[in-house]
């Protein structure tokens, strides 16, 4: 085992150059960190992970074993990829066609968790602390706070940043609001769209 500068890297892993890596970040056995990316503070990247040219990671992200990050993939800061997840980056590979002129984008915003197995195809945006259930196929965008899963995955509910699911039923009125049953935070809900409701100075 070594550490390198601020940041720890099992002697296994392989770090190519240039790359930026943030303070307190932990890269474990095999994985293998490409030219050209960024990873924030405070990151863990677990066992034989690799992390292609140019990606961006942010701060306090968390991936673990078995998990490609593919060129064109942003994680924000907050964000979980669970065990064995799937990105991708060409809508239609073939072996004996070169397409990385037509490589598609993929952004997960801040706090976003994506289950172990799921697979995420390329081009769309999973929102702020939005939840992809374990092995669902993510074929479109995902709104914040929404919790999806199947093939294709379908939004199934909506989740409070702590995680936990919030008390909002399939028919809900327009500007409702919902309270976490856990922290207490509050959202409004307003058809497909939820948002948390910050406290004003008069209520902190």
């Amino acid at each position: 085992m070594k550490d390198v500068s601020d940041y720890f890297v099992h002697e296994s892993a392989y770090i190519d150059q240039p790359c930026v890596i943030g303070k307190n970040t932990r890269i474990w056995h095999f994985s293998h960190i490409m030219c050209d990316c960024s990873i924030g503070n405070d990151c863990n990247i677990g066992q034989n992970v690799v992390v292609s040219p140019g990606c961006h990671i942010g701060s306090n992200v968390k991936i673990q074993n078995n998990v490609s990050v593919y060129t064109g993939v942003i994680l924000e800061d907050d964000v979980f990829v669970g065990p064995s997840a799937v990105f991708t980056n060409v809508i239609n590979p073939r072996s004996h066609v070169a397409r990385k002129a037509e490589y598609r984008s993929t952004l997960v915003k801040r706090g976003g968790s994506i289950g172990a197995n799921a697979t995420i195809v390329c081009g769309h945006t999973l929102g702020e602390y939005s939840f992809i259930g374990a092995g669902a196929v993510v074929t479109r965008d995902v709104p914040d706070y929404a919790l999806v899963f199947g093939n294709p995955a379908r939004i199934c509910g909506w989740v409070c940043s702590c995680g936990v699911r919030l008390p909002i039923g399939s028919a809900r009125e327009e500007a409702a609001l919902v309270h976490c049953t856990a922290c207490m935070l509050t959202y409004q809900c307003s058809g497909s769209v939820v948002k948390r409701v910050m406290k004003t100075t008069s209520e902190i």
